[in-house]
């Protein structure tokens, strides 16, 4: 049996960031809100997901540079496990991602008798991520050949079509979820891979459940296939 074929391929993307500093510090808490506020989209996201790209094979959940900072540098601990403690698959947008930061910062602040300010040298720099979106040679039009790209492709490309599918390019889900829904009505594998937090997962644990979900599925319509006959 055949496995079904998409009218559109699923054609993978990889993206080269490059990061740029924005000239803004902080030194306190005050500071540090305040620019949150109006910095950039790019800002908060560089902030919240660069180490996913910079140790994807060394920890399933990234710090938050804020709660880093609060933590390390004013030695804010409560602030700093407040901080931590946001959870970013809950957001589709930096816009709501950014309400939540600066929720948690004024709330805090509100209730502080006395705020420390870091040491000289070890001001909050805000920077941002710029990304290049490139086209690979890997494409699928049934879930073979989606299971063969995906062990194929670096983790780069994985980075650009689970995250910031997600939440940079605001479509509410990751690239996998939207093709397989709309090209060969796979839903229910759909939702399985939806459902995987990608903030408890490294890239590559993300790649072999991704690719376990699909072989599950293909072995499924391919038993299907010989029942019917």
């Amino acid at each position: 049996m055949n496995l079904p074929r998409a009218p559109n391929p699923f054609q993978f993307v990889t993206q080269v960031t490059l990061v740029e500093l924005t000239g803004l510090k902080a030194r306190g808490l005050r500071e540090l809100v305040e620019h949150v506020k109006v910095v950039p989209g790019s800002v908060v996201y560089h902030h919240t997901h660069h180490f996913l790209r910079q140790h994807q094979f060394l920890s399933p959940e990234p710090p938050n540079d804020f709660a880093y900072w609060a933590t390390g540098a004013l030695k804010e601990e409560r602030l700093g496990e407040q901080l931590a403690a946001i959870d970013t698959i809950q957001f589709t947008s930096i816009r709501a991602l950014r309400e939540k930061i600066v929720e948690v910062l004024e709330r805090y602040l509100s209730r502080a008798s006395r705020i420390r300010e870091a040491p000289e040298g070890d001001e909050f720099h805000f920077m941002k991520s710029k990304s290049f979106v490139l086209p690979t040679p890997h494409r699928a039009y049934d879930l073979a050949e989606f299971a063969d790209a995906i062990r194929k492709v670096s983790v780069h490309s994985l980075y650009h079509h689970i995250f910031e599918a997600r939440l940079r390019i605001e479509r509410g889900t990751n690239d996998f979820y939207n093709w397989l829904v709309a090209e060969l009505q796979e839903n229910e594998l759909a939702r399985s891979i939806g459902r995987l937090d990608p903030y408890t997962h490294t890239l590559e644990a993300l790649r072999q459940r991704i690719v376990s979900l699909v072989e599950g599925r293909i072995r499924d319509i391919l038993g299907e296939g010989v029942r019917a006959s």
